[in-house]
C-alpha cells in the first residue's frame, strides 16, 4: 500500500513540475525561434503543446522515482527501531 500512495503522490508532483518545466520549455521556444504571435499561435503552441508533454514526462518520471524509492525499503526510514543499550 505504501508503494501504490508513494506512487501516485510522485506523478501528481511530477505532473505539476513537469506542467511548470513544459511551460518555461515553450516560452523559451518562442523566443529563440520567433514564433509568430498571429491570433495567439505561439500561446496555444506553448499551453497546448509544451505544457501537457511536460505533464506527461514529468507525471511518469516522478511516478518511476517515487516506486523505487518505496520499493527500496532501505532507502524510505519510516519507523526507526529504538537503539539499544549495552548493559554493563
Amino acid at each position: 500500500m505504501k508503494i501504490a500512495l508513494l506512487v501516485v503522490l510522485g506523478l501528481v508532483l511530477g505532473a505539476l513540475g513537469g506542467a511548470a518545466l513544459g511551460i518555461g520549455a515553450g516560452l523559451a521556444w518562442v523566443e529563440i525561434f520567433k514564433t509568430s504571435s498571429f491570433e495567439g499561435y505561439s500561446g496555444m503552441l506553448v499551453f497546448f503543446t509544451f505544457m501537457p508533454v511536460g505533464a506527461v514526462i514529468g507525471g511518469l518520471g516522478g511516478a518511476i522515482l517515487f516506486g523505487l524509492l518505496a520499493f527500496r525499503d532501505s532507502a524510505i526510514a519510516i519507523e526507526r527501531e529504538p537503539i539499544r543499550r549495552r548493559e554493563p
